[in-house]
């Protein structure tokens, strides 16, 4: 067992900070710290010493240097059952440190950020946090080494257990966790200086893969009950969905996260307040306007057959006269938004089947990759963030579409992008009145709409995720008198597509990028 008697903490990440250096404190342990985070614990009138007037060192160049110091690195990385180590620690009058709790500077998080300088990313690889955690993790059995916020109940526990210490098999555990923290940080950062330093050669993509999650939890099963399942999250990065909070209902399955994952990334899209219903991983409602109560009833409207039991998302905060709306409208599995305010959440709870997500950064855009596994290996693509430049659009026929047709085309084309395909989305305004997804012919998902869109496919407008092979599609559109298209276009039969959509005084336009989603 290992008597905790000093501790240095210096972390990124603060939640939960406070409380832990608390009940350190309330068990007589000294703490050191720096900077913020001593800012923090002195603000929650913790005792707290600063690194700086314990080395009896300033910090300097901005925070660079600041635990880079003897008095820091020998207390932890002394031996004590050796008696030299020990002389040596006496002769320079250096105390031993029992405990380093340090998590990193976000630096995978911020190479994210959209517009992020190389400068910016530079200054976020930590130097003297992965120094303390290899040098505590190497003497592991001196020194307990806490980097993983979600351990701070676990280590507090077992202080008050064992009056103070740790058991060695703890200690070797948390060890542990450093080196994959560590291997993982250093990967991400040798990934980014290549492609950044050097750009992108062939594919751009790394020779080596290494990948690095950890659980979040498990999860009752898989896709079908006889698979098991867990959820794992990017180590180190709670963002995206393992950031969000279940406010309510039973436990998420498998199902539930990819079809939420799916409702977030569409209504991502949308500036003003919208709502999207997903089911099986498809959009089966879309809806954007000034009004979120008007949204949520036409993304409801599109299909309500198949929103019943299906997943919303919302991208503004659920007030009560929403909450009316969402209780009136069946059984949903799950909601997602960025918030809900006392009285929409205590309405919510009275379906105890309904579970209630909350994800503070839901319009958070970051840049990513995206893996899909196959059998013996694994595909990796950049995410499609491509997003239309209106002035870049090429209006193919001698009609051209109004502007209201043009911006219904626009919001027909963000649908199509998260629409497994083939996918063809028909529109009235800014709300989908007809979808049809996941066809093996572009003309059935064509079909499948007009009938989803029913009386309202007659002056819709359609998007097209990619070009038309033939011209069936559009013939089939000019039965249904749909007045505008938006495809992409590159089709060894777009004359033909462009002439059939001039006769029957369709305006096309193309956009020069496609979107298929399998």
């Amino acid at each position: 067992m290992l008597k905790i008697k000093r501790a240095l903490i210096s972390v990124s990440d603060k939640e939960g900070i406070a409380d832990f250096a608390k009940e350190l404190n309330a068990l007589g342990i000294e703490i050191l710290s720096t900077g913020g985070t001593a800012k923090i614990l002195s603000e929650n009138n913790i005792s707290v010493k600063e690194v700086s007037e314990y080395t009896g060192f300033p910090e300097m160049l901005d925070g660079r240097v600041k635990t880079l110091h003897p008095k820091i690195h020998a207390g932890l990385l002394a031996l004590r059952d050796n008696p030299q180590h020990m002389q040596t620690l006496k002769q320079h009058s250096i105390g031993l440190i029992d405990m380093v709790v340090v998590n990193l500077y976000p630096f995978e998080k911020t190479t994210q950020k959209l517009g992020v300088s190389q400068d910016e990313v530079i200054e976020n690889i930590d130097i003297g946090g992965p120094s303390m955690l290899r040098s505590a993790a190497k003497n592991h059995r001196d020194v307990a080494v806490v980097c993983n916020p979600s351990r701070y109940r676990q280590i507090i526990q077992e202080l008050k257990k064992n009056q103070g210490a740790l058991s060695k098999s703890l200690l070797q555990e948390l060890a542990i966790e450093v080196f994959v923290l560590t291997s993982h940080y250093d990967a991400a950062i040798h990934n980014y200086l290549k492609n950044s330093f050097f750009g992108r050669k062939e594919t751009g993509f790394p020779q080596e893969l290494n990948l690095n999650f950890e659980k979040i939890q498990d999860l009752r099963y898989g896709e079908n009950p006889h698979q098991k399942a867990a959820f794992y999250s990017q180590a180190n990065q709670r963002q995206g969905l393992s950031a969000l909070k279940q406010l309510w209902g039973k436990e998420l399955s498998f199902n539930n996260i990819l079809d939420t994952n799916a409702a977030v990334n569409i209504v991502k899209e949308f500036q003003l307040p919208a709502v999207v219903f997903i089911k099986h991983n498809n959009p089966c409602g879309v809806a954007e306007n000034k009004d979120l109560l008007k949204a949520y009833r036409d993304a409801w409207a599109c299909d309500k057959l198949s929103a019943f039991g299906g997943i919303v998302s919302v991208n503004r905060k659920i007030d009560l006269s929403l909450a009316k709306l969402i209780a009136k409208s069946g059984f949903l599995e799950c909601i997602i938004c960025p918030g809900f305010s006392p009285e929409a959440l205590k309405l919510l709870q009275d379906k105890k089947n309904l579970r209630l997500l909350e994800l503070p950064a839901l319009l958070e855009k970051t840049q990513g990759l995206d893996f899909k596994k196959v059998n013996g290996g694994l595909l990796l693509q950049d995410e499609d963030h491509v997003t239309l430049d209106e002035h870049k659009l090429q209006v193919v026929t001698k009609k051209k579409p109004t502007r209201q047709e043009l911006a219904s085309l626009i919001f027909a084309w963000k649908v199509a992008k998260h629409t497994k395909s083939n996918a063809i989305i028909l529109c009235r305004g800014t709300r989908t009145v007809g979808i049809g997804a996941g066809q093996m012919s572009r003309v059935d998902s064509v079909f499948i709409s007009t009938k989803k869109a029913a009386t309202l496919t007659p002056g819709s407008v359609l998007s097209s995720d990619a070009f038309f092979p033939k011209e069936d599609a559009i013939q089939l559109a000019a039965k249904f008198k749909i007045k505008a298209i938006i495809q992409p276009g590159g089709s060894i039969a777009d004359e033909q597509i462009i002439k059939m959509a001039d006769k029957y005084k369709i305006s096309m336009v193309f956009t020069g990028i496609r979107h298929f989603k399998h």
